[in-house]
């Protein structure tokens, strides 16, 4: 057989001078892009993809057009030894893969793809030979359809210069590039002197006893352990007698004045620059408070609400050199007046560039929201046979009852069904019937035969279900909709547990934050109750 236009031999010697060795990787992926050209046609325009780095790469480079330099061959790193070939146009292609199931007649290939042996004592030439003599028998194609990128994407149309370093990179990778973000392979070397101060313009500092009616610089702050912190002296304030003896005992003995400040088009006052960091991040819902006190602004929740912080953004904020913001967790619930969030700048005085810089990566909107939660009517039901036939007496609905209404939402309807399936999608009807905007189902969802809730709902009309969250306790949670209506199905574990899965979710629901499957598995981290005997919930780490 055939590799490309090369004899068995011929493509070990183009391998060697291509690879600089020959490779047993590189000669099988010869066979599997053969094999994957066989199932994909003449005449097709293909794209290709390497499930891994190794190898597989430059047999396709070899044998196609494809290689990474003109963007044709995308290498995704699963680890898998597999390689794709699809049309360029509608993505639909075909995989292949090594099958572990026609190795064991091969005993070679099969220690060298475990790595059952080391390097040093396999046998290269049986390898090679084994190659050659299973040909594509040893390989499983399959058919795949892959995503179609759009032409600008392909191409890399979007393009822009990064915010910090002014190189050029992909804009859909946030408003700086992944360099500036932190994701670089390698570090530049910095002097202690350049990590430790920021740059700075010349200012007068004179001696306390010549400081009398001259004009402060800053904010002079007073710590007195326990009882106070704050400004004793403002910006813009005039020194007077009587504020040599506090500011003596603040440890001030030179202080920054000055009747005029550097010039604004090098430099930008921490008070400047903490308000319009504070106009950039605040979206509906937020307010802050001007001037900045000690060079510092807070935002505020103008309602209460659902916290909703724009956290990738965030982080790119507070990787720019000289500036900081520090937040609430997101999904947090929030009161008005309540602080949500605090920014500054680093230094008195930021370079004009740096502050661009940093107002640049808040352009894409604010970091900040308060969502209102909806004042939801709200249906119950039950399910239980044992409480339906009254031989235990139901305590979910007065504990659902209690959350709702702490919520601002109030109950239109409770109903207890019986486990049967007809019953509960029966009863989520009636609820809908009544008006309910919002379904909450209590119990049947483990994996007990009697436990039929799941298939009630779907009769009912449930969409979009999501069943298991990473939540402990509520690991059986269900997340669906009926039509506009979300349901949410809470475990038995709520009888139990204070603080459960409903706690985190409900309000998501309750101010229209869509939940998705990645939403729930973002959750884990954080998701584990630590059971405390007394709950202190929402001050606690579960959920954050």
């Amino acid at each position: 057989m055939k590799i490309g236009p090369y004899s068995y031999q011929e493509f070990l010697q183009t391998v060697e001078t291509f690879h600089g060795y020959t490779a047993p990787g590189v000669v099988i992926g010869g066979f599997m892009v053969e094999f994957a050209k066989q199932g994909i046609g003449e005449g097709i325009l293909y794209d290709a993809m390497c499930e891994t780095p190794k190898c597989l790469p430059d047999a396709v480079q070899l044998l196609t057009p494809c290689t990474t330099g003109n963007g044709w061959l995308k290498v995704v790193n699963l680890g898998r030894f597999a390689l794709s070939l699809y049309d360029k146009y509608r993505g639909n292609g075909v995989r292949v893969s090594i099958d572990s199931k026609e190795l064991d007649q091969w005993s070679e290939i099969k220690s060298w793809l475990f790595k059952l042996k080391p390097k040093a004592e396999q046998d290269k030439q049986l390898l090679l030979d084994q190659i050659e003599q299973a040909g594509t028998s040893l390989y499983r194609r399959q058919s795949i359809q892959v995503p179609v990128r759009s032409p600008e994407e392909k191409s890399g149309r979007y393009i822009a210069a990064c915010r910090l370093c002014g190189e050029a990179y992909p804009a859909n990778d946030g408003a700086i590039c992944r360099g500036c973000q932190g994701q670089s392979p390698y570090e530049t070397p910095l002097s202690q002197e350049d990590t430790a101060f920021l740059p700075c313009p010349p200012l007068q500092a004179v001696p306390l006893q010549q400081a009398v009616g001259k004009m402060a610089l800053h904010d002079m702050t007073q710590i007195i352990p326990t009882v106070l912190k704050g400004p004793a002296i403002t910006h813009g304030q005039r020194i007077a007698a009587g504020d040599l003896c506090r500011l003596q005992r603040m440890g001030r003995h030179g202080i920054y004045v000055g009747e005029k400040e550097p010039p604004a088009s090098d430099w930008v006052h921490e008070d400047d620059a903490a308000r319009a960091f504070a106009e950039a991040m605040a979206g509906e819902g937020i307010t802050f408070k001007t001037p900045a006190r000690e060079g510092k602004i807070n935002l505020l929740a103008e309602r209460d609400g659902l916290l909703m912080v724009e956290a990738p953004r965030l982080e790119q904020f507070n990787l720019a050199p000289g500036v900081m913001c520090a937040s609430r967790q997101g999904y947090s619930l929030v009161e008005s007046g309540k602080t949500v969030a605090g920014t500054r700048a680093i230094p008195l005085f930021l370079p004009r560039a740096q502050f661009e810089q940093a107002i640049a990566i808040l352009t894409g909107g604010p970091l900040f929201r308060v969502l209102p939660l909806r004042r939801a009517k709200v249906g119950i039901l039950v399910t239980g046979t044992e409480v339906f036939q009254g031989l235990i007496q139901d305590k979910f609905v007065p504990i659902i009852t209690a959350k709702i209404e702490t919520l601002g939402c109030q109950l239109v309807q409770s109903r207890i069904v019986p486990d049967d399936r007809v019953a509960i999608g029966d009863g989520i009807r009636l609820l809908l019937a009544a008006g309910a905007e919002l379904i909450i189902t209590t119990a049947g969802l483990s994996v007990d035969p009697d436990d039929v809730t799941r298939p009630g709902l779907l009769d009912a009309g449930a969409t979009d279900v999501l069943y298991g969250a990473p939540i402990l306790p509520g690991a059986m949670t269900l997340l669906a909709r009926i039509g506009n209506v979300p349901l949410i199905g809470v475990p038995a574990c709520a009888l139990f547990f204070k603080t459960t899965s409903l706690d985190l979710l409900l309000p998501r629901l309750l101010a229209g934050v869509p939940v998705t499957r990645g939403d729930l598995a973002r959750l884990g981290h954080g998701a584990l109750c630590l059971e405390c005997r007394s709950c202190t919930f929402p001050k606690c780490p579960f959920g954050k």
